[in-house]
């Protein structure tokens, strides 16, 4: 029997794990590494954080989801990876593997930017279940008592999506309640202009950015780089200086600690079109950890994103190939990395899809909509009854 461990507990991590065992069953032994025992649904953070939806609504147990297909899951953070003893290193000790599938996620590197972050610093967040709830109640404040609010995206971000949600949510909330005369909203990116999303674009997204967020008055500053943030002010290189009284800003991302020393300097890890990292054959990466080298060159950095869609196909991708080599039969064709995103706007929705993700496409378009709003709650509803039952495939 092979053993497999997938290291992540999340999209790309649950996909991996239940389809590795519908495709090779008593074949092999597959257990889920992660230090935490919720799946969350992310996509639905930004509704959290506004108010539409609890903690409970958007999250399941993943030992109890795991148990019934015969997935083991260990409650344990990963310290390390020893490729050469095909090892995976954890506090209390070594759990050995045949095959490696890496979910992680990324690290939020906070502490690149001084007075960044919700622990140590004067922002809030919306990556984790933790950064969302305690936003939620700093947004709660604002309403209470409105001033100025920043929201955005740092330099090395690639996951540009819940800071555009926040912004369009924030105002329509802000105009429903009549407050929105009394709270300024300046959106903060790194990347070269509106709807660049790290992927240079997709269809019209930068008029259709610039002319949404003109009608809503929320005043963008683009090509931005932070130099720090201070009680009230985010603090930009080149000198200016916007007041806030609310801040929720997108940290740069690099690979968790654990796996780094398999990836590049940002500890983002190489892979091939199956997502086998390029030197050790038996470790598959997928999702964020997984490096993708920007389209173009841009004046502040920014990332590539790794979508909640992408990875589960990269996870089904990923399985389907260790699947065929532990029963010998032929590797499948490779995936093209392509991406369809829903994005709400408050009182309607957009959709995003980029065919493959990066330039050239056959295929890109940024498409308003209130079906894709209506769209967005089905998909979480489905998503999330997916999970519970043990599912792995898509639509």
């Amino acid at each position: 029997m092979a053993k497999i461990v997938v290291i992540g507990g999340s999209f790309g991590g649950l996909t991996a794990a239940f389809e590795l065992k519908r495709l090779l069953g008593e074949r092999a032994g597959v257990t889920v590494l992660g230090d935490d025992e919720r799946f969350v649904f992310l996509p639905s953070l930004p509704w959290l954080i506004m108010g539409h939806r609890r903690a409970e609504d958007i999250t399941l147990n993943v030992p109890e989801i795991l148990k019934p297909k015969g997935i083991s899951f260990i409650r344990e953070a990963a310290t390390g990876v020893d490729p050469e003893k095909s090892k995976v290193l954890t506090a209390s000790g070594e759990i050995p593997y045949d095959y490696l599938v890496i979910s992680t996620g990324p690290y939020l590197a906070f502490e690149e930017i001084p007075g960044l972050g919700p622990e140590r610093g004067h922002t809030s967040c919306t990556f984790t279940l933790g950064h969302a709830v305690n936003t939620k109640m700093a947004w709660e404040k604002i309403l209470e008592d409105p001033g100025p609010v920043v929201v955005g995206s740092a330099q090395g971000v690639s996951c540009f999506g819940p800071s555009y949600e926040l912004a369009y949510e924030m105002h329509n909330e802000l105009k429903r309640r009549k407050l929105r005369h009394k709270v300024p909203i300046f959106y903060i990116t790194s990347e070269p202009y509106l709807g660049h999303m790290g992927v240079g674009g997709l269809g019209n997204s930068k008029r259709f950015f610039e002319d949404t967020f003109a009608e809503r008055e929320i005043k963008p500053l683009v090509s931005q780089a932070i130099e720090e943030v201070a009680p009230g002010e985010v603090r930009l290189r080149g000198g200016a200086k916007i007041l806030f009284k609310f801040a929720m800003i997108a940290p740069p991302f690099k690979g968790v600690p654990a796996v780094t020393p398999l990836g590049n300097p940002r500890g983002f890890i190489p892979v091939d079109r199956n997502f086998r990292h390029t030197k050790h054959q038996n470790i598959f990466v997928v999702g964020v950890a997984m490096a993708i080298a920007p389209p173009e060159p841009t004046p502040v950095p920014t990332g590539v994103p790794k979508t909640g869609f992408m990875t589960v196909k990269m996870a089904r991708t990923a399985a389907a190939t260790i699947s065929a080599e532990i029963k010998g039969e032929n590797i499948p064709s490779a995936w093209e990395l392509s991406v369809t995103c829903l994005m709400d706007m408050g009182n309607t929705a957009a959709l995003m899809k980029a065919v493959p993700v990066l330039p050239p496409r056959q295929e890109s378009i940024t498409k308003e909509g209130m079906r894709y709003r209506y769209l967005k709650a089905a998909f979480e509803r489905y998503f999330l009854w997916k999970m519970r039952h043990g599912l792995s495939s898509l639509p």
